[in-house]
């Protein structure tokens, strides 16, 4: 490790990776947020799914301050971030084949809805088959992945593909494989993952481009407020009235 703080070097690694994907999944960002606009705009639905930590960046924007009224959370239970005990429990789930395709099948998600799937290997079964039954079922499928996993791991789903496969945009962290940015002499094992930062930047840099094109085509993007600005909860329920058919997080 070279001369700075610990604290330092991973800031630094952070603000590379965002730079990098700044400006290499510029073009991925633009078609990604294009089709949530177009999504939107043909009175379709949104939603955002991920196992685990890749979960975090999911829940973001949901329900959020600034963000998108109409992104709802797909939750697989067991595998929302670290809620159940044990932990290592969400990991096995998401290698169960049939566990995505049973959620889909009672899931409110149809034909001409988006689907934003977060999962940093792409490896598992669980985004995998997710991916391939959403697209069968004809939602419009945008993974956020490294894809780095598919050319240094092995799939774990019986198809032997990654997410990236089965996607119609795919937006690529650029994370290294181990998510790990830092490592040092006294300590045996690489350490200081970046992915949520990264992700959960890729994230809201869609939801920017989302609502910028759809404002561009006329459209108010039907954006949250914070409800601790006054003004706040009467702005929510009246973009929550209006979409109420399209927002599954209040029911």
């Amino acid at each position: 490790m070279s001369d700075g703080t610990p604290a330092d070097l991973f800031f630094d690694a952070a603000i590379g990776l965002l730079q990098r994907v700044r400006d290499e999944e510029a073009g991925a960002i633009t078609a990604a947020g294009t089709l949530l606009a177009d999504t939107v705009a043909a009175g379709g639905r949104l939603f955002a799914f991920g196992a685990g930590h890749s979960s975090l960046a999911a829940q973001d924007v949901v329900y959020r301050a600034g963000g998108l009224a109409l992104m709802n959370l797909l939750a697989v239970p067991g595998v929302v971030g670290v809620d159940v005990t044990p932990a290592t429990l969400g990991s096995a789930l998401e290698r169960v084949d049939g566990l995505a395709s049973a959620v889909l099948e009672t899931s409110p998600l149809r034909a001409g809805d988006a689907l934003v799937i977060i999962s940093l290997s792409g490896r598992n079964a669980l985004p995998v088959e997710m991916a391939l039954t959403a697209r069968s079922l004809g939602v419009k499928v945008i993974g956020v992945t490294s894809v780095a996993y598919a050319s240094e791991t092995t799939s774990r789903h019986s198809s032997g593909t990654f997410l990236k496969d089965h996607c119609d945009v795919v937006l690529d962290s650029k994370i290294a494989v181990g998510d790990a940015e830092l490592t040092l002499d006294t300590i045996p094992a690489p350490f200081a993952p970046a992915s949520t930062v990264v992700t959960s930047a890729l994230m809201q840099a869609v939801m920017a481009t989302t609502a910028a094109t759809l404002a561009d085509r006329g459209i108010e993007p039907p954006l949250l407020r914070s409800g601790n600005v006054d003004g706040g909860h009467e702005w929510n329920g009246r973009v929550m009235t209006e979409y109420g058919d399209r927002i599954f997080y209040r029911h």
